[in-house]
């Protein structure tokens, strides 16, 4: 069983997230490498908000291809380089986690494994098992 909490010990979560999600019952676990804003044709956008759809959206394949859904993300990591208008980087996370609020992590890094990238996202999913 998944069981999202905010503990009301701390600050409310300033962005679509939780702070944690316990794991409890017998799952099916996906780890994925860090999706860039890359298309299937190997075309990275100038847009650092462009890419950051196309990295949720293979952030979205992956899931499709282990039969999950962005339902079952526990944690997206997300590594930004440059300036992102924070409104519209939000609006974008927001509209791909939907209602589901996943653990985050976000970081500003000086560069990625090539220059032309401005975003990477490390995401984890997991499945219950019934």
């Amino acid at each position: 069983m998944k069981k999202s909490l905010n503990p009301e010990t701390i600050h409310n979560p300033v962005a679509p997230y939780v702070h944690q999600i316990e794991v409890t019952a017998p799952s099916k676990w996906l780890t994925m490498s860090g999706q860039i804003g890359m298309d299937i044709e190997g075309n990275i956008p100038d847009d650092p908000l462009e890419q950051l759809k196309l990295a949720l959206d293979n952030v979205k394949e992956n899931l499709v291809a282990a039969n999950m859904t962005v339902s079952d993300l526990t944690k997206l990591v997300f590594y930004l380089v440059g300036d992102f208008d924070a409104e519209k980087r939000r609006n974008i996370i927001g509209d791909f986690v939907g209602e589901h609020l996943p653990c985050t992590t976000m970081m500003y890094v000086v560069g990625l494994a090539a220059p032309a990238l401005k975003v990477e996202v490390d995401a984890w999913a997991c499945q219950e098992l019934n």
